[in-house]
């Protein structure tokens, strides 16, 4: 087979565990999805690929799940989760995505929309559960999130017999020569493995789905792997779904390579700029300030929970070992880790048995814990981090840094996000994420500890 200069229609060999990091992965989920989501004001925007269509057509929306003519099985387990009605985006989206014949679609909406739900509940709607074969593949950047959203499949499905399993390290177990669950969830290096050594058939996938499309489709991270997947698939009657909260503009362009003829739907970019979450800053001193700032902090830290956020592994080990050292109660979690102390480390989180969690750009993406309502970016996330993209100057990461402090403000709740500034430099990063989002950021002063908490506690009280 060719492929063309974008890479498409050609599979290649790649070896087990040959994911980028921070795609790391594993096991079966147990953590209860997240379901409540508040009413929200968004304001949903639709594109369709057949220009003759209306999309403000009464068919391309649905005010209950009944109008979309799910199977009973599937509704019993909507309302099993709590869900009541569709949310904005799932309203705007389900009639488009459950539509014959199946058509691929990209969706821009920030978590705590409801887009995992409408993925799962396409790939549930789309498969034949009489046939022992994958239908579905749904593709994450890292192994807590290919958890998170198995959590969600096995709990819509709970009432159909759907069959699911990993395309995570160390979740398959050895010796195993083939695969014939209905839907598998992974991550790309994983999943590029066992369909070609063909532990995975794929000639019955009609559904393929990429959750946080941009960071998966980006040639500097994880692309290259995710176009490998899609080149095991069968190019025919294959509905591509790519969903992500950001989609820079050179990977909306190839995004729309990926998924030829989309329909698009998107939140209005204004929604997109976290307006629940309150900004600040602390000016630091120099870089050991910055640590004693965090440990000063650590009260207010755990009033909910928090996420710390670092740029390198050996940084987060580093302040876990020393906050331990002196008495707090914290946890790391990077790449690095196994996979078994990564999925204790996040359920242990999840589950609100651990307050404070240090990490990399692991958990920026995607993971829903409804009671954090801190995130502390210990180091701003730069652009010269991102695999290929070399820069003289350290820019700031602006869709990494929106993926961060989302992890805070979940499902319309409040929330606060932290900026550590401690020289010349991150003073100007600082300052381009500022005008970036158009919105002020906060200046806390760290001379006075008391009057900085003080301030911190009324912002989190009110």
């Amino acid at each position: 087979m060719q492929k063309d200069k974008d890479g498409f229609y050609e599979p290649v060999a790649a070896s087990a565990g040959e994911e980028a990091e921070p795609a790391d992965e594993n096991d079966a989920g147990k953590e209860e999805p997240e379901t409540d989501l508040l009413a929200s004001s968004f304001e949903v925007t639709v594109t369709l690929a057949d220009q003759q269509a209306d999309p403000n057509s009464p068919l391309f929306s649905a005010k209950t799940f009944e109008e979309l003519g799910l199977h009973q099985d599937l509704l019993k387990g909507l309302y099993d989760l709590g869900f009541s009605k569709p949310s904005k985006i799932q309203e705007r989206a389900l009639p488009l995505l459950l539509a014959n014949p199946p058509m691929n679609m990209i969706g821009q909406s920030q978590s705590g929309t409801g887009k995992t739900a409408a993925f799962v509940l396409t790939m549930l709607s789309r498969i034949d559960f009489s046939k022992a074969k994958t239908q579905a593949l749904c593709l994450a950047p890292s192994r807590e999130l290919a958890r998170q959203i198995m959590s969600v499949v096995v709990a819509m499905g709970k009432f159909t017999e759907v069959q699911t399993e990993y395309a995570i390290k160390e979740s398959i177990p050895k010796g195993t020569s083939t695969i014939s669950a209905q839907i598998v969830v992974g991550t790309p290096g994983t999943m590029t493995d066992l369909l070609r050594r063909r532990v995975i058939d794929a000639r019955e996938v009609k559904v393929f789905v990429l959750d946080e499309a941009d960071n998966m489709l980006d040639q500097d991270g994880l692309g290259e792997q995710t176009l490998r997947v899609k080149n095991f698939l069968p190019r025919q009657d294959l509905q591509v779904i790519l969903f992500s909260a950001t989609f820079p503009d050179h990977v909306r362009k190839f995004a729309n390579k990926f998924a030829p003829g989309a329909n698009t739907i998107e939140l209005q970019k204004e929604e997109l700029s976290v307006d629940s979450i309150k900004q600040f800053y602390m000016d630091c001193k120099n870089e050991e300030h910055k640590y004693d700032i965090l440990v000063s902090l650590y009260q207010l830290l755990t009033i909910g929970q928090s996420i710390i956020f670092c740029q390198h592994r050996h940084t987060a080990d580093r302040i876990s070992q020393r906050m331990t050292a002196e008495g707090h109660k914290v946890a790391s979690l990077h790449g690095a880790k196994d996979a078994t102390e990564r999925d204790t480390i996040i359920d242990n989180f999840r589950e609100g048995r651990e307050k404070v969690l240090i990490t990399t750009n692991v958990i920026a993406r995607g993971i829903d814990i409804m009671s954090v309502n801190m995130v502390v970016n210990y180091d701003l996330p730069l652009m010269n981090e991102r695999g290929n993209y070399h820069s003289g100057d350290a820019l700031p990461d602006i869709e990494t840094y929106i993926h961060r402090i989302g992890r805070t403000g979940r499902f319309g709740r409040k929330g606060i996000s932290i900026n550590f500034v401690h020289d010349q430099r991150t003073w100007q990063q600082m300052e381009m994420i500022e005008k970036t989002l158009g919105r002020k950021i906060v200046r806390i002063k760290t001379d006075d500890l008391d009057d900085m908490e003080e301030s911190m506690k009324k912002v989190l009280k009110s």
